[in-house]
């Protein structure tokens, strides 16, 4: 199984700005957050990220709304000690909690505050890729974008990225300082960005970052998640879909899981994956996906089986890249 080889985890190049990352990162929110299950004890979550470090992950990637703060302060605890060094560290900002309801924020004095946040919780003097959780469709992007670009003149940001944009937000950003990442959802189930998003990126020379790598959960836990696609009517033909993949990955020595990152590894040296877990088995798995190699006809076959997946990604009431466009510049400037 190549679950139980030794990977010696490749490097790439995220972006034409000089990052350089792990070609496989790892999700952190889970680590706090209990969408996926119950949280694990602090301690034994700091030894998987070592873990990880140690075989090679070293782009880790987080937010401050995960676990509410928490999972920040978690890695600033697990990056003691000489770690910080040898990773590349990823968060983000713009969502919040306000009267105990969500909201979006990018106002420039907000981006500010919570920049100096996160740095605190993180226990470090800089985060090396900054991004914007969901743009916020008051406020044009280049007005956040500015406030952005100051942190990295001050030196409190290295690289800038978006999460879930449009491809209009991504561009009009990109005008104000070069955008070194876009982190949407993808994988072999989730591929509404392949359309205009994904082609965006390589235009501009933009790499991408692939969450929910393993369709939430489903190619890896068998999760079943309020969306749609793990709703009666489309999960029992999504089951389907995950019996070829399995039957495939039977007959390629892997994983299902493994199957499914691999297929993402083999969409270009510009797409890291950060899949999450909160299991060493499972984090091993992952790196072992590193080792599958697919075929032209492997692709083939794969996306025939991708292509028959039933029902839409998120709910109506979910903020994803087709609903987030911001206020025109100028526009904004008349009224405000």
């Amino acid at each position: 199984m190549a679950a139980e080889r030794s990977v010696k985890v490749p490097r790439i190049k995220l972006g034409s700005q000089g990052l350089e990352v792990s070609a496989q990162g790892l999700g952190c929110m889970t680590m706090s957050s209990a969408a996926y299950g119950p949280t694990k004890p602090e301690p034994d979550m700091i030894k998987l990220i070592h873990h990880a470090i140690n075989s090679g992950i070293t782009f880790l990637d987080t937010s401050d709304i995960y676990g509410l703060y928490t999972n920040e302060i978690l890695l600033g605890k697990a990056l003691k000690d000489g770690m910080r060094e040898k990773v590349e560290l990823a968060t983000k900002f713009g969502r919040r909690i306000v009267d105990g309801q969500r909201d979006i924020c990018g106002d420039p004095a907000y981006v500010r505050v919570a920049c100096e946040a996160s740095l605190k919780r993180l226990d470090t003097d800089c985060i090396d890729l900054y991004y914007q959780h969901r743009a916020d469709t008051r406020v044009p992007i280049e007005v956040t974008m500015g406030e952005v670009k100051k942190l990295v003149e001050e030196g409190k940001v290295k690289y800038i990225g978006l999460s879930e944009a449009s491809p209009s937000t991504i561009r009009r950003a990109h005008a104000v300082h070069p955008v070194t990442a876009v982190q949407l959802e993808w994988s072999m189930w989730s591929r509404d960005v392949e359309a205009e998003i994904i082609p965006t990126c390589r235009e501009l020379g933009i790499g991408i970052v692939a969450y929910s790598p393993l369709g939430r959960g489903f190619f890896s836990s068998g999760a079943k998640l309020n969306l749609p696609r793990f709703q009666p009517d489309n999960l029992e033909h999504n089951k389907s879909v995950f019996e070829r993949v399995n039957g495939m990955a039977n007959r390629k020595g892997c994983t299902p899981s493994q199957l499914a990152l691999a297929w993402l590894h083999h969409q270009g040296n510009d797409v890291c994956p950060i899949p999450g877990t909160t299991k060493f088995a499972n984090l091993n798995e992952n790196i072992g996906a590193l080792s599958v190699k697919l075929t032209e006809e492997d692709m083939t076959e794969l996306e025939a089986i991708a292509s028959s997946v039933k029902g839409d990604r998120a709910t109506s009431d979910m903020a994803t890249w087709k609903t987030l466009d911001t206020p025109l510049l100028s526009t904004w400037k008349a009224t405000a």
